[in-house]
């Protein structure tokens, strides 16, 4: 029976130390981030899956929408979900704007080397 250790970060880091940053100009369809090309498709595919229903009820409400401002009866009820849609969508546009301006897609591997850096110094805090 083995004993199991705790990773430290020198651990962590000599696993990742071998790995390769993703390249800045790399094409749009090609893997990043060490995603794996049947993890890519497997993403894809399930994103599809996800968002062909959701566009098709989105788009349904939206055309009752439509319905309702043309002055034909009887989709009422369509208002206030198209709202909410158009609402939350909005907010989290508005939520994507503001964190591309101040800066937070600029180093993504930042906040891990800050976790780990912290873990380092909890676990030495710790110990004396």
């Amino acid at each position: 029976m083995t004993e199991f250790t705790k990773p430290t970060p020198a651990m962590a880091s000599a696993r990742t130390a071998n790995e390769p940053l993703p390249e800045a100009g790399r094409s749009a369809g090609t893997p990043h981030l060490g995603m794996t090309s049947r993890q890519a498709w497997v993403t894809m595919a399930l994103a599809v899956l996800i968002l062909i229903p959701s566009m098709y009820g989105f788009v349904g409400k939206f055309v009752e929408f439509v319905h309702i401002y043309r002055g034909a009866s009887g989709g009422e009820f369509a208002i206030a979900p198209i709202l909410n849609y158009l609402l939350a969508s909005a907010g989290f546009f508005c939520m994507l704007l503001w964190a591309a301006w101040n800066g937070m897609f600029r180093d993504v591997e930042r906040p891990k080397v800050e976790f780990l850096e912290n873990e380092r110094l909890l676990d030495r805090d710790v110990r004396t």
